[in-house]
């Protein structure tokens, strides 16, 4: 008696040619633009555990633009970012 295989359900192949989930989706790159276009009030959390205030004029794969007023604008390199998040009352 030969042994038996498993059943796979019907429309179910092997999990080899299964194609992984993509490394980017773009999604922050349309949030961001979305940021800037409407001037939103962004707060943002560094590494280094400072927050900066202000609206993103400018970004791409590497860095954002944050301007601030009444304070210098800051060229900030994403990978010091912790989180941006929409700034909904100032403190």
């Amino acid at each position: 008696m030969s042994p038996m295989p498993f059943r796979q359900r019907p429309g179910q192949g092997s999990r080899k040619g299964k194609t992984p989930p993509p490394e980017e989706t773009r999604a922050e790159a349309a949030y961001l633009k979305q940021l800037g276009e409407k001037q939103t009030p962004v707060v943002v959390k560094l590494s280094s555990g400072e927050t900066v205030r202000g609206w993103i004029e400018y970004y791409d794969h590497n860095m954002i633009r944050l301007t601030r007023d009444g304070a210098p604008n800051l060229f900030i390199f994403k990978d010091q970012i912790q989180y941006i998040a929409e700034d909904s009352g100032r403190s």
